[in-house]
């Protein structure tokens, strides 16, 4: 079972990793590189010219599904660091682990045969066609519109428009993982299988995540900023 990790900013970031790794992703998304010693979570955020505030709201996020309503109000400092968190989040998922699923994936479509394997390919192609096209909306619409709010600049846009974009492909990625676990035949690249199916459900709970950082902190605070226009 997951917990939160229970942290200060004075605690020492190795061993917030060694209690829980699942962690350790994060830092490369916030550009903290390895090699950090026994400084604390603030020392490391400060050296990394990253926020500790946002750092450690953004691991509370990844782990905690009770979360409040809101997350405390970010200034733009948090802002900048978020905003280049999700954007490293994205090419994450594009170039490492998109591509790693699908080298497995596509093993296992083969031995599979027709029956399984166009489902399988059916299921993945249409959950990755939706989370493409979810973080290119992010890219090219949410985060120029941001940048437009913080100058001032004046536009028909509302953050509200991406709340309601926020679309639930949580079925498709359940069905492909119920063909791998349940239903396809058990001589079928077991140990295989077991592997992948184990890195589709990591990627969903990260995906998961990254909705919650979006809804917790980034809507709120371009709500705010949308408030002070008005």
């Amino acid at each position: 079972m997951n917990r939160t990790p229970s942290f200060s900013e004075k605690s020492k970031l190795y061993e917030l990793i060694a209690d829980n790794p699942k962690l350790l992703p994060l830092l490369s998304r916030f550009g903290i590189q390895l090699g950090f010693g026994d400084r604390s979570v603030d020392e490391v955020c400060r050296q990394n010219h990253v926020s500790t505030r946002l750092f450690m709201q953004v691991c509370v996020l990844h782990f905690d599904h009770n979360t409040p309503t809101r997350m405390e109000a970010p200034n733009d400092a948090d802002l900048d660091s978020l905003l280049a968190y999700l954007s490293a989040s994205h090419r994450a998922y594009l170039d490492e682990h998109f591509p790693h699923i699908e080298m497995h994936l596509n093993r296992i479509i083969e031995a599979a045969g027709p029956k399984y394997g166009n489902m399988l390919d059916h299921f993945y192609n249409e959950y990755k066609c939706e989370m493409v096209k979810h973080f290119k909306y992010e890219e090219e619409v949410v985060f120029p519109y941001i940048a437009a709010l913080r100058q001032g600049k004046s536009t028909a846009y509302s953050i509200d428009q991406f709340r309601h974009n926020h679309s639930n492909i949580e079925d498709a990625l359940e069905d492909m993982t119920n063909i791998l676990i349940k239903y396809l035949p058990g001589d079928i690249l077991p140990s295989e299988r077991i592997c992948i199916a184990t890195d589709i459900m990591e990627l969903s709970a990260d995906l998961t995540a990254h909705s919650r950082i979006e809804e917790h902190i980034l809507i709120p605070f371009v709500e705010s900023l949308e408030n002070v226009k008005s």
